[in-house]
């Protein structure tokens, strides 16, 4: 499972080798298993790895099981190695020859759809999920003391009005109250042991309330969403709707954050944007957060001197002014240096507001 630790490994190797990087889409929508061979012939015909080239048709001859819905594989033939990921999420097909793995997709992935959290409510207990990249990783439950409903005669139906609610004692309330308590620290515990980073509830609205107050603010602040669902939802049906609030949520979170680089930036302080300016910085290792359009591909120059990044119109380096190599997609080196540096990467849909500020930018450490 892709995850990561595997992202660092990846950016954590300095090949001497050329490295082929393909994304083939599997999603059964596209096809079936001779159409994507069919299209990965063709993606690779024109590349002049030959022996990178064999190594990945004859893993998909050979290993592949065509289960997937995406597939990744990183080939360094000179080296000897060869690395392959299956996703249950579909990929956007790229091939792609460089001095390292391509990773951006992979980041982009992670960033939406890695260590999901979702957690369903009652008033007896909960049902924890753990979903990483559209894939079910593990579930848990728990049960607490059942909440007997009487009756009370004289009993009003308002809630808040002299005789409580219908049906409800104290009792009841202290029950479902400790059983609620219960599903928070079972919660927690299989949270914290998931590394998860972002939680969904499901739930009634009373129940997803009740909950969400007796979780720790550290934690609150991890809910991206809630929605209406049965303790007795199917893992497709948790999955699904796992996926469209998360998706939401995080289109929410993208508009903040461009918000946020569009007010640092036109004051000068803590934000770049363009590739120029952002390339600097990275440069520099002074991102915290490095924004980008999705699917952005730009070719660029490395320094032979101090390696640092530039745009592809240079003449010598802007860090050194030494003598400048050109590299296919300087923003995939920029995603690996800045993620290397200890920064995060946001990979956003494509937008006006995005566009007009070049399709990339960063807020900054200092």
């Amino acid at each position: 499972m892709f995850d990561d630790s595997e992202l660092r490994g990846l950016l954590s190797m300095s090949p001497t080798h050329p490295v082929l990087s393909v994304y083939l889409n599997t999603d059964p929508s596209r096809g079936n298993a001779d159409e994507y061979r069919l299209r990965l012939r063709n993606m690779l015909k024109n590349l002049t790895l030959d022996e990178d080239v064999d190594a990945v048709e004859r893993f998909f001859r050979q290993q592949y099981d065509w289960c997937g819905r995406g597939v990744v594989v990183f080939s360094c033939a000179g080296e000897g190695w060869l690395r392959s990921y299956t996703l249950a999420l579909p990929v956007r097909d790229l091939v792609q020859a460089g001095n390292s793995p391509v990773v951006k997709l992979l980041t982009n992935l992670l960033d939406n759809y890695g260590g999901y959290g979702v957690i369903l409510v009652d008033k007896q207990g909960a049902r924890a999920f753990s979903f990483h990249l559209g894939e079910l990783v593990e579930q848990e439950g728990v049960m607490g003391k059942p909440v007997r409903h009487t009756k009370r005669g004289g009993a009003s139906s308002v809630p808040g009005q002299r005789g409580g609610v219908a049906g409800r004692t104290d009792h009841m309330d202290e029950v479902v109250e400790r059983n609620m308590k219960d599903a928070v620290a079972f919660a927690l515990r299989f949270f914290e042991e998931k590394h998860i980073r972002r939680v969904l509830i499901g739930g009634t609205d009373e129940n997803v309330a009740q909950f969400r107050a007796l979780l720790p603010k550290a934690w609150q602040s991890l809910v991206v969403g809630d929605f209406p669902m049965s303790m007795t939802a199917s893992h497709a049906e948790v999955l699904e709707k796992a996926l469209a609030v998360g998706l939401a949520a995080e289109r929410e979170h993208e508009a903040h954050l461009m918000q946020r680089l569009v007010t640092a930036a036109a004051k000068g302080e803590g934000a770049v944007t363009g590739l120029a300016r952002t390339l600097a910085v990275v440069n520099d290792g002074r991102v915290a957060l490095l924004v980008l359009r999705e699917g952005l591909r730009e070719p660029g120059q490395c320094c032979r001197e101090c390696e640092a990044l530039a745009p592809a119109n240079g003449n010598t380096c802007p860090a050194c002014g030494g003598l400048l190599a050109p590299v296919p997609d300087v923003i995939d080196l920029a995603v690996g240096r800045a993620l290397a540096h200890g920064g995060e990467v946001q990979v956003m849909a494509p937008s006006d507001r995005l566009l007009a500020l070049g399709e990339i930018g960063a807020l900054l450490r200092y």
